[in-house]
């Protein structure tokens, strides 16, 4: 977009999901025995809301979602990245306002509107899959997809990482996604040892260069911390 409307409206990559990543960042350094600022992290916040971070040295770089949550990867009922100009394209063919765009993209695509059942939650869409359903078998691959591209676009950034991330309700719970998200990356450094992706007590499921970790994420945890930094400060 030309750089004054970026100065009028302060549109931007603002990012969410922020205390997740920096939570999962710091228990990554923890768990691996490295100090924060030596490590290049990618985590994924997979729930309802989805998004990737690269994380460099404990500071994001980069993340999936961008000026609104919008962005970014197929979410339960977002859309995630889009062609800008299918939004006009809508607009005209479906006779649509501004509210009703906006509804679309927002409440009734991802896998929501990709499965054809009545659920964005990834347990029912697997158990669709299974069964035959070739739409909830699309929208599996395709939500996978979405985050191995996104992997390897900040694998690139990063100049290559330390450790992979999986968090939030999707990425701790379900093994068949986190397998298809690493697909085909072993010559990445990424190897996913299957028998221990399909634990739920592992926190370690990779013999690889690049350790993959399944963390639970603590947001409130980093949410008291920042604050009790912030009355700290304005104290002393």
């Amino acid at each position: 977009l030309p750089y004054e409307l970026y100065e009028k409206h302060r549109i931007r990559r603002y990012g969410f999901h922020g205390t997740s990543h920096m939570y999962c960042a710091q228990e990554s350094a923890r768990i691996l025995g490295k100090p924060l600022e030596e490590l290049k992290i990618i985590t994924c916040h997979l729930g309802n809301g989805a998004s990737v971070a690269a994380i460099d040295g404990g500071k994001s770089i980069d993340t999936s979602m961008g000026f609104t949550p919008l962005e970014g990867l197929v979410m339960g009922t977002r859309c995630g990245d889009l062609d800008p100009a299918i939004v006009p394209f809508l607009i005209e063919k479906e006779n649509l306002d501004h509210d009703g765009i906006i509804e679309i993209l927002n409440k009734e695509s991802g896998t929501y509107g990709l499965a054809g059942i009545d659920s964005y939650d990834m347990r029912d869409i697997l158990e669709e899959s299974e069964k035959g359903n070739r739409r909830a078998e699309l929208t599996v691959n395709l939500y996978c997809q979405r985050i191995l591209k996104y992997i390897g676009a900040y694998m690139a950034e990063l100049g290559g990482a330390d450790c992979i991330v999986f968090t939030g309700g999707v990425g701790e719970n379900n093994p068949i996604i986190r397998e298809l998200a690493l697909k085909n990356l072993e010559f990445m450094g990424i190897e996913l040892d299957y028998d221990m992706n399909e634990s739920l007590e592992q926190e370690l499921v990779s013999t690889g260069k690049v350790a993959v970790l399944v963390l639970t994420t603590n947001e409130e945890l980093v949410i008291a911390r920042e604050a009790k930094k912030l009355v700290v400060g304005a104290l002393s």
